[in-house]
């Protein structure tokens, strides 16, 4: 259910409208020729959620958003933007539905330069169809 739910927020977030025309590329790993700003899944681990007559797994993933600019608000809307989409991913999938999407952390830095990251995780608990 990982893989499945990793390849149903990019193409979510791939598709937003408020996302697809701010974000130069929306990757499942750090692309390697994109300018700035770009969106990547960086990491992904998951542990069983099951219940007595089904599967079940809560996954942790997290997206990290790379944009240019010296003042720590730069990226502050496009935040808001990705926070809600990722919010707003449809619970009912293929091959899975979503119990639960919740905020777990952030972490933002200026890197070298002008670049600013930014790195959110959030926990979703699915339950195999």
């Amino acid at each position: 259910m990982e893989i499945a739910l990793r390849a149903a927020l990019l193409d979510h977030l791939a598709h937003h409208p408020d996302l697809a025309g701010e974000l130069n590329a929306i990757s499942e790993e750090v692309p390697l020729r994109a300018s700035l700003p770009w969106l990547a899944i960086v990491a992904s681990a998951s542990a069983d959620w099951s219940h007595k007559t089904g599967m079940g797994r809560e996954v942790r993933i997290a997206v990290e958003l790379q944009a240019r600019g010296d003042d720590p608000e730069t990226a502050a809307a496009l935040v808001a933007n990705l926070e809600a989409a990722i919010l707003a991913l449809p619970p009912r999938q293929p091959s899975f539905r979503i119990a639960s999407i919740q905020f777990l952390r952030a972490r933002t830095e200026q890197r070298g330069g002008t670049t600013r990251a930014v790195l959110l995780e959030y926990r979703f608990r699915v339950l195999a169809n």
